[in-house]
């Protein structure tokens, strides 16, 4: 199963008010590997963006579960204003 599959799955289990998984078409990280949908050989290998939502006390219990999965890659923690929530 892909790294953002077990996340996104992991935080229904842990019943995370939401996530989404966005895939980027280009770009680089730490060590400057480019990555990018024009080489056919790296499309495999693109940047992923996986944005969870919750109140900071759960979304705080669910970094360790982070810090054991992601072994390469960058987490950060932003605050957000949620203006609706529906069903």
């Amino acid at each position: 199963m892909p790294l953002y599959e077990a996340i996104v799955y992991l935080a229904r289990k842990q019943q995370l008010a939401g996530a989404t998984v966005l895939k980027g078409c280009m770009g680089f990280g730490c060590k400057s590997h480019m990555h990018t949908a024009k080489l056919e050989r790296l499309s495999e290998d693109l940047p992923m963006v996986i944005e969870m939502v919750d109140s900071e006390p759960k979304i705080m219990a669910f970094l360790p579960h982070l810090d054991e999965m992601v072994k390469e890659g960058l987490v950060t923690l932003e605050k957000v204003n949620v203006i609706m929530y529906r069903a």
